[in-house]
């Protein structure tokens, strides 16, 4: 099955690209439009029956656009909770815009989606490539953000009064299902409006896609913790470290710090359920650990541990996000409790980073692929492409319709590499 994304119209003028000499035309590297990359990279040769693949469409620059530059009006939009690397997408997306298509009229809205409600009094600014020659290297948005929906309808009047005709949405799962429905309404509405999404998201948790930005920083970063915990735990006698780390539905970030650290003695993530008590439950082992060892260093995911408390699904954030209680400061308790009873006198020590690591600037290799983003987007906006993010898969940019996108979560698989990868780090049990 060949994923072929919506478009606004016909690609008829020559891309910017193409640079004149004296000569000849000298073009970049164009990517033909019949170039897609498969979802599935394993084949077995003995399976019966036909294999349903996906292939997505390969995102990069086109010879012929839709838009013409000078006719052209961007918006930009953050989204969301801050990650490492927004900054770096504004700062490539106007760089990109601004130096190889002419885009003259760069607006950005302010503090989310909030900006493109009027009633909310947040006039966009312009963005110039001097006003976001350095903010690459600031942790946070210049735009600021917010978190939740608005009204489609009054976003679209804002879009069609400053007269944006393509906007690129910043954030996560909530970001692109805000998107979604801002592109179907213009679609409702035949207004020719391209709507691009950019995955942003620390969790990694964005279906069809095997990383985005914030997510190589966010493991540098709490690595870094795992090490300090360590120290801690290890300092004393009885000593234990527990470590919470960011992931509300998908353990990525846990996993992938401790397979970075090396160090942690037991992570807990949402897809693999844990018992506390019990002959074969955490607190059993971790008694075991402590009094062998003498020191333990555990990673709990945020969303972990659903099955020790009874929640309350009401309670939700402004993007629709089910509330969690703190897992973090309940199996701390829970610890200390435990540990009382048995009489055996450990010293916790407790880290919350999750704050923290947020809102560092990102690292190099994130700096690299946020501009690569960035400039794929771009390229794909430009082409009247509309109603997609840009993913990838297998080192690959490719075009991801936002209505695939927001049908999940992406998740650690319980039998798969990465987490088998880690009980064989911790020796914790399988």
């Amino acid at each position: 099955m060949y994923i072929v994304p919506e478009k606004l119209g016909e690609s008829n003028v020559v891309s910017p690209l193409f640079v004149q000499t004296n000569t000849r035309i000298v073009g970049t590297s164009f990517i033909p439009d019949d170039a897609f990359i498969p979802l599935e990279i394993e084949h077995y040769a003995n399976f019966p029956g036909e294999v349903k693949q996906k292939y997505f469409e390969k995102a990069g620059p086109r010879e012929k656009i839709y838009f013409n530059s000078e006719n052209t009006v961007v918006g930009i939009v953050t989204c969301g909770g801050i990650c490492p690397g927004l900054n770096n997408v504004i700062r490539s997306l106007v760089v990109e815009l601004w130096f190889h298509y002419g885009v003259r009229n760069i607006l950005g809205f302010r503090y989310g989606y909030e900006g493109l409600n009027p009633e909310k009094n947040l006039p966009p600014i312009q963005l110039e490539p001097e006003g976001v020659d350095e903010i690459h290297d600031e942790g946070g948005t210049i735009l600021g953000t917010s978190r939740g929906p608005q009204d489609p309808e009054k976003m679209i009047a804002c879009l069609r009064s400053t007269g944006v005709n393509l906007l690129f949405c910043i954030g996560g799962d909530g970001t692109h299902r805000g998107a979604y429905q801002l592109f179907q309404t213009v679609q409702n509405k035949k207004y020719p409006i391209a709507i691009i999404g950019i995955p942003k998201t620390i969790d990694n948790d964005i279906l069809f896609t095997s990383r985005t930005f914030g997510f190589n920083t966010a493991i540098e970063e709490a690595r870094k913790v795992l090490i300090c915990a360590h120290t801690e735990a290890k300092s004393v006698r009885y000593g234990i470290g527990l470590v919470k780390l960011m992931g509300r539905d998908s353990g990525f970030v846990t996993a992938d710090a401790v397979l970075a650290s090396q160090l942690v003695n037991y992570a807990i993530i949402p897809e693999v359920p844990v018992d506390l008590y019990g002959e074969k439950g955490f607190l059993a082992w971790l008694e075991q650990r402590i009094l062998t060892r003498e020191h333990a260093l555990i990673a709990i995911a945020e969303g972990a541990g659903k099955e020790w408390i009874k929640e309350n699904k009401t309670q939700r954030d402004a993007s629709g996000n089910i509330l969690h209680p703190d897992i973090g400061i309940y199996l701390k308790d829970k610890m200390v409790e435990y540990f009382h009873d048995k009489q055996i006198p450990i010293q916790m020590k407790y880290f919350d980073p999750s704050y923290l690591i947020r809102s560092v600037p990102a690292n190099a290799e994130d700096s690299a692929f946020c501009d690569a983003l960035a400039r794929n987007a771009v390229h794909a906006g430009m082409t009247g492409r509309t109603g997609i993010t840009i993913g990838y898969i297998h080192n690959q940019f490719v075009h991801i319709p936002i209505e695939m996108v927001i049908t999940g979560r992406k998740k650690v698989d319980p039998n798969g590499h990465l987490w088998l990868s880690v009980v064989a780090s911790t020796g914790q049990p399988l």
